[in-house]
């Protein structure tokens, strides 16, 4: 048959080069998270300092987030994540060749680590920000592309942290954040280069009212940009349902650093069991989390929203804590670790699904950056809770009181009404807003 042309599918490169940058970056950023740490307490010997580090660090992270949603929206996403990890690059690579010099003191790494936070907010920010464009340029339906996400998230998480173990006990906590620095750099690229025939939507007024081309919105001001900033909170502010999904996971979040950041390495340290097997532990879970997060992505439409995000935190979530103020053999660790991290990789995708469906294209800059900043708010003062729960009563106390907070906290939602409301999706018909590029 001639003269019939079928219409062709949309491009998928946006969507898995944008995956493929994420799991560059992460994977570095989780050698990171492993790393810095074990580099802070072979330096000082102060878990209250490894406490300090992470607080300098996430700090400025969560402010930034919450600064930068104006200009994700104004400036455009894909703009705003590249040149944040461009900049990581210097930063993070500052670390290792100053302390390689012998000029790197205390104060200097905390600047360091408070300007990598910096930098990493509105990043991070801007790299979630694409997704509605994403998934509506490539014709994926949001729980997919949120799943994929994850499971690109947790695969990293797993890589990152098997490859920490090795990298630290190969060549030492310092070196091992060159691989950070490295992973920033590809990141960067990888993202610009998939991404670079993506076609911004029309500009937009002030209220996220499309202009159809020139002329260009009016230059984003003091008073403008703290307007735009309050329509941002005003809108979460007003969603019963964002607003407290992002409560909820802020607390979570400081239980979840305070374990990642100060508890497991001095667990590390204290057992004698050092960097492979915390990087083994980390990489279990996360590898279990990748399974859950795919098994997610597949079927997670069919599934109810509100009960498989109880249960996964049910389980995921206090039992790792319990088992290793128990002082368990590493198997036992190893296996609730396996079972909570399957769990885990329910969450992200639920939550990014309902997050996105609930916010306006137009503002999803601004809401999304409020709404993780604010579930990342108390992550500065997990390492700081962590070492202060140490010094006062010792690892097993400090592990018994992060899991029994972690289990109130997420058997909370199970009396609230409210988060039933996570079961209502959008109609089939009902076309995702592109977000700015």
């Amino acid at each position: 048959m001639t003269g019939v042309r079928t219409a062709r599918a949309p491009s998928r490169r946006p969507l898995y080069g944008w995956l493929a940058a994420e799991a560059l970056s992460l994977t570095g950023t989780r050698v990171s998270m492993i790393a810095l740490p074990l580099f802070v307490l072979e330096t000082t010997g102060s878990a209250t300092r490894t406490g300090l580090v992470a607080l300098a660090e996430t700090l400025p992270l969560v402010l930034c987030k919450v600064l930068g949603g104006p200009f994700i929206d104004r400036v455009g996403a894909r703009q705003v994540a590249v040149r944040c990890d461009l900049a990581s690059v210097l930063v993070v690579a500052s670390v290792p060749l100053l302390h390689g010099a012998g000029v790197l003191g205390f104060p200097l790494l905390l600047a360091l680590v408070a300007v990598a936070g910096a930098l990493r907010g509105p990043g991070d920010a801007a790299k979630q920000a694409l997704m509605p464009a994403l998934a509506a340029s490539t014709g994926v339906p949001m729980e997919r592309a949120t799943g994929l996400a994850s499971t690109v998230e947790r695969t990293a998480s797993m890589l990152g942290a098997g490859a920490a173990g090795l990298l630290v006990a190969g060549f030492g906590a310092a070196r091992a954040l060159y691989v950070d620095a490295l992973s920033f750099a590809l990141s960067a690229l990888v993202l610009a280069w998939a991404t670079r025939r993506m076609a911004p939507p029309g500009p937009t007024d002030p209220r996220g009212v499309e202009t159809g081309g020139a002329p260009a919105v009016e230059p984003l001001g003091t008073l403008r940009y703290l307007a735009e900033l309050r329509e941002g909170w005003d809108f979460l502010r007003g969603d019963r349902v964002l607003l407290g999904i992002a409560v909820m996971v802020a607390l979570t979040n400081l239980l979840d650093i305070s374990y990642a950041t100060v508890l497991m390495p001095v667990w590390s340290v204290d057992s004698g069991s050092g960097a492979r097997a915390l990087g083994l532990v980390f990489a279990v879970f996360s590898g279990a989390s990748a399974i859950g997060a795919l098994t997610a992505a597949a079927w997670g439409s069919r599934l109810p929203r509100y009960r498989t995000y109880l249960l996964a935190f049910l389980v995921c979530g206090a039992p790792r804590f319990v088992v290793m103020a128990l002082d368990a053999p590493l198997v036992a660790i190893l296996g609730v670790a396996a079972a909570g991290g399957l769990a885990a990789g329910f969450i992200n995708p639920v939550l990014g699904a309902v997050i996105f469906e609930r916010i306006p294209g137009p503002l999803v800059g601004r809401v999304s950056s409020l709404t993780t900043a604010l579930a990342f708010a108390l992550m500065p003062f997990g390492g700081l809770v962590g070492g202060l729960l140490i010094s006062a009563g010792g690892l097993s106390f400090a592990m018994v009181a992060c899991g029994a907070a972690y289990l109130l906290v997420t058997m909370l939602p199970a009396v609230d009404p409210r988060w039933r409301e996570m079961d209502g999706r959008p109609s089939p018909s009902a076309a995702p807003d592109p977000a700015c590029l």
